[in-house]
């Protein structure tokens, strides 16, 4: 039997729906909302809501869509607090860190991940997370990779196979190269909605342009979405391939140059950024600006992971998002939301629309411009209206 729920009480209700107000986050002032077997079934005035069988009123707080962190690498083991304090005191990233991760990935226990994955979920959704992807890239062997996507599917369909992560020690790129975009693809495609490649050119661990596309089309021939790491360690042709093939985002996207920009500002890739990175590695920060006044549509995420970017917490992107990007605090909610969504190609997540997956996050404040005003601060809530992120 259908149970009704009416969420009250609201100061300021999020919406991402331009219709609202003429504006991309569609803010409601005392609004309510109607939640029926999962999904919004009613948004209005709380004077004009429609009677439900239960009733949640959350005091006069802010009201937003969940957070949609699209690109973590939340299934591991280890830890590299070493080699975060070793870049504060002047070592420079390139990559080469993931290997010592990737061996004390492939020492754990399947329990081992898989509580190690629940906790940073855990983590995330206590700060407002709802829609989360998972991705392989820490096994680098077929039967690692694929146990590491049956482990991220135990708590999203958002899954990628990252295999083209690094080349592993000892590897040769052509040997190795053959083996992701043959067997270990086929043996991780059943696991993975989508296929992603680390292109750096300048980096001995990454992959170059040509190896990026052989990854890129062997995936795309094997039904998978499309995804790219690219131009974080420096300029490179990461974005421009990422939009000849349609990829549904392009990540990292810290050095652009305006062949670039224009390229995504005349496709649909989006370009997700990662300011935990940049935080974590002194690097500097993506021109967030640039990028959204040209018209191309930016989304927010954490990069989840133990070396460069080990935080579960979008709120703190948010709030990096606002200081050293320089974006509004409307575009860095609508990109850790909305933006997030579009970079998964959700059309059920990332706003509060008719019909849209009852993800309420709820804040302990009366308006969104919190998020970045009280930095660090744990005002962000999931309303426990639903049961589980995917």
């Amino acid at each position: 039997m259908s149970v009704s729920i009416l969420v009250n009480g609201i100061a300021e209700l999020v919406t991402n729906d331009p219709e609202v107000d003429g504006t991309p986050l569609g803010i409601r002032t005392d609004a309510a909302v109607v939640v029926e077997d999962g999904t919004i079934a009613w948004v209005g005035r709380a004077g004009d809501a429609p009677a439900a069988d239960e009733v949640r009123d959350v005091g006069g707080r802010a009201v937003l869509p969940g957070f949609v962190d699209s690109h973590t690498h939340a299934v591991f083991a280890g830890d590299r607090a070493a080699e975060f304090a070793a870049r504060l005191a002047g070592a420079c990233y390139d990559g080469g860190g993931i290997g010592s991760t990737v061996d004390a990935t492939r020492a754990a226990s399947d329990d081992e991940l898989r509580r190690g994955l629940a906790v940073r979920i855990e983590e995330m959704r206590a700060q407002g997370t709802t829609t989360v992807e998972v991705k392989s890239g820490y096994g680098l062997t077929v039967a690692d990779e694929q146990r590491l996507l049956r482990v991220a599917r135990t708590v999203t369909d958002e899954t990628t196979f990252l295999g083209a992560h690094v080349v592993p020690a000892g590897s040769a790129r052509a040997d190795y190269l053959a083996l992701v975009t043959g067997e270990m693809l086929e043996a991780c495609a059943p696991y993975a909605r989508w296929v992603d490649v680390f292109c750096e050119p300048g980096s001995a661990h990454a992959f170059d342009a040509d190896e990026a596309r052989a990854v890129l089309s062997a995936g795309r021939e094997r039904g998978l979405g499309l995804r790219v790491h690219g131009n974080q360690l420096g300029p490179g042709p990461g974005v421009q391939l990422a939009v000849e093939f349609g990829a549904a985002s392009v990540d990292h996207c810290t050095y652009l140059d305006d062949a670039d920009v224009d390229a995504l500002a005349s496709g649909d890739t989006v370009a997700t950024l990662l300011p935990g990175v940049e935080f974590s590695t002194r690097s500097p920060y993506p021109d967030a600006r640039r990028l959204l006044d040209t018209g191309v549509t930016v989304a927010l995420a954490t990069d989840c992971n133990p070396g460069t970017s080990y935080t579960s917490s979008m709120p703190f992107v948010i709030a990096m998002a606002v200081r050293e990007m320089h974006m509004t605090p409307a575009q860095a909610v609508h990109a850790a939301t909305a933006g997030g969504a579009q970079a998964l190609r959700r059309t059920d997540v990332g706003h509060l629309r008719l019909g849209a997956r009852a993800d309420l996050v709820v804040l302990d404040a009366p308006s969104h411009l919190h998020l970045a005003y009280r930095p660090g601060v744990p005002i962000a809530h999931t309303l426990e209206l639903a049961a589980r992120v995917s």
